[in-house]
């Protein structure tokens, strides 16, 4: 063998054991790794399946959404709310008395959502719940508080990454709330961020008592999955702190609708210069049984909050809020770019910025009027904006939103 070759031989045996020696320490490494970790992977998954099994119920029928959710008909006096201790043994209420002066005009129909686009349907009887897989508590920053809004101090306050551009009304006494509210896809940059638009009825202090009620649309990776826009509910009776969820998440909201999913994808969306899509929505509180009752559309009725909930919204709301709240966790140092509304700035008008329209409250005397004194405010409005305005036709209404991270948001 010429001395050439031999320095090759044992070039290529030393190559090998170096490899062999790496693989052997990163294999060692990986050991210990899993090894000092499998007692918390074993609790954090039994935690999640005790919660799974908790919130999915038993099914009547099954139906596959194309956008990959598996929607579950579950019979109606089995559903999560009716584990509440406040509410056990109960069973969805009839019908309301609908608010004076409502009108079904021009409003949306209830085939709004991806799911029912199969043609398939929940029997009467049931409802539709939106299944929550091990993945979607998986990732969860906390099994703990899955389902749950991080607590803010204060509204105005953005100290904890929530920014909002949104129109107010306060000093009276609110009895609910209705808008048309502009459905988009804005990009959300990180899994624990979001952008949402809803409508807020709120009570008490924004300390310990908040008491609140919320639906509108959200984009939120972290609790879907995915970057659809997605119909949704929420409620507090304590700032956020250890009560209220999304949706059907806990006990608490009562659905009563078999034909809408609640946190299920919305279809179709808006397109910038393009065709526009909104969703009406109207909360209010029946005057007979004091709950606080969600309707979606067209006199669909979806379902509500029961009064028993709540402590300072046992009476009437004293704040209503409608628009845009996202997520900052000020990734690399600086502002996300996780988009509100469209992404694109009030100014834009119609067919480019986000909007809400024909803003409406309820008065003391079950009377849906229009919302007088709106102001409005953006905590942050070089990075999403908000500007009003009143006409005929769509009566109270604003522009709303922003790209969050540009020149003059760094």
């Amino acid at each position: 063998m010429s001395s050439c070759s031999i320095f090759t031989f044992i070039l290529t045996l030393c190559l090998l054991w170096s490899c062999f020696s790496s693989s052997s320490s990163l294999h060692n490494a990986t050991v210990e790794n899993v090894t000092l970790r499998p007692q918390h992977e074993i609790q954090k998954l039994k935690l999640i399946r005790e919660h799974l099994q908790k919130i999915n119920k038993p099914a009547v029928k099954t139906i596959q959404s194309p956008d990959g959710d598996t929607v579950d008909c579950v019979p109606s006096h089995h559903q999560p709310a009716f584990d509440h201790p406040l509410l056990q043994g109960q069973r969805p209420m009839d019908p309301p008395e609908m608010p004076k002066g409502y009108s079904q005009e021009n409003e949306s129909h209830e085939d709004f959502q991806l799911w029912s686009l199969t043609g398939e349907s929940c029997p009467e009887g049931t409802i539709p719940i939106r299944r929550t897989t091990e993945q979607d508590m998986l990732r969860a920053s906390s099994v703990r508080r899955f389902g749950r809004k991080i607590r803010r101090v204060r509204r105005d306050s953005s100290s904890n990454g929530h920014e909002h551009a949104v129109g107010y009304v306060s000093g009276s006494k609110y009895y609910g709330a209705k808008a048309s509210i502009n459905v988009w896809t804005p990009r959300v940059s990180s899994q624990y961020e979001f952008s949402l638009s809803q409508i807020w009825v709120i009570a008490g202090s924004f300390a310990d008592d908040l008491n609140t009620i919320e639906a509108g649309w959200q984009v939120s990776p972290e609790l879907y999955g995915d970057t659809n826009p997605r119909f949704f509910t929420y409620w507090t009776s304590d700032a956020y702190q250890a009560t209220g969820c999304y949706n059907l998440l806990c006990s608490g909201f009562i659905q009563t609708n078999n034909r809408i999913a609640i946190g299920a994808a919305i279809s179709p969306v808006s397109s910038y210069k393009g065709g526009q899509f909104d969703i009406s929505l109207l909360i209010w509180k029946d005057p007979k049984h004091g709950h606080w009752w969600l309707q979606f559309g067209s006199g669909t009725l979806v379902g509500y909050w029961p009064v028993s909930l709540f402590t300072h919204l046992m009476e009437h709301g004293s704040m209503v809020q409608f628009g845009g709240e996202i997520v900052n966790t000020r990734p690399g140092g600086s502002h996300t770019s996780t988009q509100m509304g469209s992404g694109h700035f009030a100014g834009e008008g119609f067919g480019k910025a986000s909007y809400f329209r024909n803003l409406e409250m309820v008065d003391w005397d079950n009377t849906l009027i229009p919302i007088s004194n709106l102001r409005v405010l953006a905590d942050h409005p070089n990075c999403y904006d908000i500007r009003g305005g009143v006409n005929r036709v769509w009566g109270n209404y604003f522009y709303y939103g922003g790209p969050g991270k540009n020149s003059k948001c760094p």
